[in-house]
């Protein structure tokens, strides 16, 4: 794209300027109405394990619900409580959206589609994902209120207890595909298992690996069963409690947004991202960015059927699973991946 606006005259500076721009547009927009119809969608799912009908009013079979909710939230009045660290009160969801949508500049979309092809993309990803547990603590301390500061208390203890398994799980991930690039892992999947499989998930190693990620995904998220700071039985509404309007609405796409983030993740990293199932050529008709658009959806359909069917964890459930569970198997595998690779001469 740079190239192009080059054509027209343009210095190179301001053309990488541009097209930077461009590329991040092309990202942020199609993300935003993602979000938007995925809502949606997460509610028709609810719905229909709960044999109810869901959004069906506003709009044809209810498809403009979500911008309903949105105009309502907009033309809500922004209250902030008088005892609030108003500043930080009025960043943190910022912050939460901002951070959800940064990550996505690394996801290869396709084998050219993508916005930063950096070799250290993984590292990127794992880094950005960790900030996210910010907005939500700056949420809790800055509402000066009991119930978001414990919230705010368990997102941390719940990030770190995950975030250390989930560091072990990438690991088993770079050594089989030998790059932190996230389209030299997609391509390294290709062909994986007898030539015929693109996808490390089909690898016996690999798949007790994908399941974790997959449950860290929704720790990660902080979607149930694991909403352990949303959980309104005990919390009201966690560190959202003092929320309304827009600042309420930003934490709710930045929900999401992290939710598809993770979506794509697990596509990217353990299903072959934007490789087709099968190392088929018939297969490779259909342009990549359909399969990996088809690999997101299937994902956001399992995390909204965990979350119409699990009951919630409690607290000590889920620092145990973190710690004496996930975190010593994740640590076993490493040793066990990185010794078959050495004993089979992978890293000759």
């Amino acid at each position: 794209m740079t190239s192009f606006f080059q054509s027209l005259g343009m210095p190179f500076e301001g053309a990488w300027l541009l097209s930077t721009i461009c590329g991040i547009l092309l990202i942020a927009l199609p993300l935003m109405l993602a979000v938007a119809m995925i809502i949606y969608v997460d509610r028709k799912i609810w719905a229909a394990m709960a044999l109810r009908r869901g959004p069906n009013v506003v709009g044809p079979f209810g498809l403009l619900q979500s911008f309903a909710d949105g105009l309502k939230v907009f033309l809500q009045e922004t209250i902030i409580p008088s005892a609030a660290n108003k500043g930080i009160f009025l960043i943190a969801p910022v912050v939460t959206f901002t951070v959800a949508l940064m990550a996505w500049a690394v996801i290869p979309f396709n084998s050219n589609a993508i916005l930063a092809n950096i070799n250290i993309g993984l590292l990127y990803v794992l880094a950005i994902s960790s900030l996210g547990v910010y907005g939500t603590i700056m949420a809790g301390w800055a509402s000066n209120s009991k119930y978001p500061f414990f919230s705010a208390m368990r997102a941390s203890a719940q990030m770190i207890s995950y975030e250390v398994s989930i560091g072990f799980i990438l690991i088993c991930v770079v050594l089989w595909s030998g790059t932190f690039n996230m389209n030299g892992i997609v391509l390294a999947q290709k062909g994986h298992v007898l030539g015929i499989i693109n996808g490390f998930v089909a690898n016996p190693l690999l798949f007790p690996m994908w399941v974790m990620f997959l449950v860290s995904s929704l720790a990660e998220t902080q979607r149930a069963p694991f909403d352990l700071t949303e959980a309104e039985s005990e919390l009201v509404a966690g560190y959202q409690t003092e929320y309304s309007s827009m600042a309420f609405a930003a934490y709710w796409l930045g929900e999401y947004a992290n939710v598809l983030l993770m979506c794509a993740l697990n596509a990217t990293l353990f299903w072959g991202g934007w490789l087709p199932p099968l190392d088929i050529p018939v297969l490779y008709l259909i342009p990549g960015f359909v399969w990996f658009l088809l690999k997101i959806l299937f994902f956001f359909f399992v995390f909204s059927w965990v979350k119409a069917t699990v009951p919630r964890y409690r607290y000590d459930q889920l620092m145990r699973l973190g710690w004496k569970v996930f975190l010593p198997v994740s640590l076993a595998f490493v040793v066990i991946v990185s010794g078959y690779l050495m004993a089979t001469g992978h890293f000759a």
